[in-house]
């Protein structure tokens, strides 16, 4: 039983973040045709947040004291709204490739920040993990970058994918406990309504006007994508993953989305199949597996006390 809770988890970390990898070249085709950074982001949140308080209605209900409430505030700002505004402003602003290889800084922060909040061992396997990982998607990224190789990233939306990876990272090591006592759609409806009500009331302005001319359908198709896809499912199978999984494993399935993303690119003939493609996926998945088998700190605590 713990061992099929176990693979649940991984393939709902694997499926959120391929969902996630997909995502990233619909969304800034829909953000060069008719929509921009804000708009989209304030249809991802207000969107996502609709369809879980749907969703909510056939779930287990739950009692949820006002201390979580006000707690989900955080998890709202730091999962939510500083990541997902930073992430898809930046990647508005900045070439694809740039923003991808940002991606690949979120599992660096997330081992950092469990070993400060949780106390998370860094061994050198976990080390190891996250070194190969990082190196297999910055090979794998910069050896597919002939479609985009023209065009130049700026500074500040690398900086803002950037610091998109830091707030989720945060917000792993920050909220884990909260995360664990109660459902993916309770969890998401309260998250997702504390950031509609941070956002809306800074972008409904933008958004309006953004709306006041005409959208192709192809973006509108996009975007929902973007948010029943990309959002509303790819929350749900994280939220599953995170449940079991530590943290600093989360993270690294990071790794995944640039994966899928040249996937799609070469299934689209805009890419390159090269040998290093091959390198690359070994080493992500190398490093998912270490990182993986690496020792918790409740491990250590056993192996000590016998």
């Amino acid at each position: 039983m713990k061992e099929n809770k176990a693979l649940i988890a991984h393939l709902s970390m694997f499926g959120a973040c391929a969902g996630w990898g997909l995502m990233a070249p619909v969304g800034k085709d829909a953000m060069t045709h008719g929509f921009d950074g804000i708009t989209m982001v304030t249809f991802r949140v207000v969107g996502a947040c609709l369809l879980f308080w749907i969703a909510s209605v056939f779930a287990p209900k739950e009692q949820v004291p006002l201390r979580d409430k006000l707690m989900f505030i955080g998890a709202g700002l730091f999962g939510l709204v500083c990541n997902q505004c930073c992430y898809t402003i930046g990647l508005s602003i900045t070439s694809p490739i740039n923003a991808s290889i940002v991606t690949t800084s979120m599992p660096i922060f997330a081992m950092l920040l469990a070993a400060l909040i949780l106390k998370e061992p860094i061994t050198g396997k976990k080390a190891l993990g996250v070194l190969m990982g990082c190196s297999g998607a910055l090979i794998l990224i910069l050896t597919s970058a002939t479609a985009v190789s023209d065009k130049v990233g700026d500074i500040r939306g690398d900086l803002l994918c950037l610091f998109a990876q830091f707030s989720f990272a945060l917000y792993l090591s920050l909220f884990n406990p909260l995360i664990r006592r109660y459902n993916v759609f309770t969890i998401n409806k309260y998250m997702f309504s504390w950031a509609v009500l941070m956002l809306l009331p800074f972008t409904f302005s933008h958004v309006s006007n953004v709306l006041s001319h005409p959208i192709p359908i192809k973006t509108w198709l996009e975007v929902g994508y973007v948010v029943v896809i990309g959002t509303f499912l790819g929350y749900i199978l994280t939220m599953i993953g995170q449940r079991t999984l530590r943290p600093t494993v989360v993270s690294v399935y990071n790794y995944v989305q640039p994966i899928v993303s040249v996937g799609a690119s070469l299934l689209m003939g805009i890419g390159i199949l090269k040998p290093t493609h091959a390198l690359a996926v070994i080493l992500v998945f190398s490093g998912v597996w270490l990182v993986t088998k690496s020792k918790s700190r409740r491990d250590m605590e056993k192996m000590a006390q016998k």
